[in-house]
């Protein structure tokens, strides 16, 4: 398979309708449709989940309601299967909590016409030097 030439678009276009979803509480429970059932990986705060069912379990235990969110930067690379290699960096603010920077990549792997999330590593950046 060839590199694919939209792949910026395909990065931004991604990170738009994701974010899109997962900021509104009405509409979060959709993001499992990014996933597959068994062939998706995220590691969200250094916890490792695999599959649509436990990434969407672990994605409904959180609190939260109100999402914030500034993206600072979007880079994706094409990679050599067709997918897409993306990397977000911005600043969220959940609820009343205090805004913090955090990074997030995902890797697209083509499924038919289309796409789905295979990885997706979140992280706050939060130093902490104690």
């Amino acid at each position: 398979m060839a590199l694919n030439p939209q792949y910026d678009d395909i990065g931004k276009g991604f990170v738009q309708q994701y974010y899109a979803l997962f900021d509104d509480p009405v509409q979060r429970a959709n993001v499992v449709n990014f996933y597959s059932a068994t062939d998706s990986f995220m590691t969200f705060e250094g916890v490792q989940i695999q599959g649509a069912p436990k990434i969407m379990e672990k994605l409904s235990s959180l609190t939260f309601q109100k999402i914030t969110r500034v993206i600072t930067a979007v880079d994706s690379q094409p990679t050599f299967d067709g997918g897409v290699l993306i990397n977000v960096l911005g600043r969220l603010q959940c609820d009343e909590d205090p805004p913090h920077a955090y990074s997030q990549v995902f890797i697209l792997k083509p499924l038919g016409g289309t796409y789905f999330c295979a990885h997706d590593i979140f992280r706050l950046n939060i130093h902490n030097t104690a």
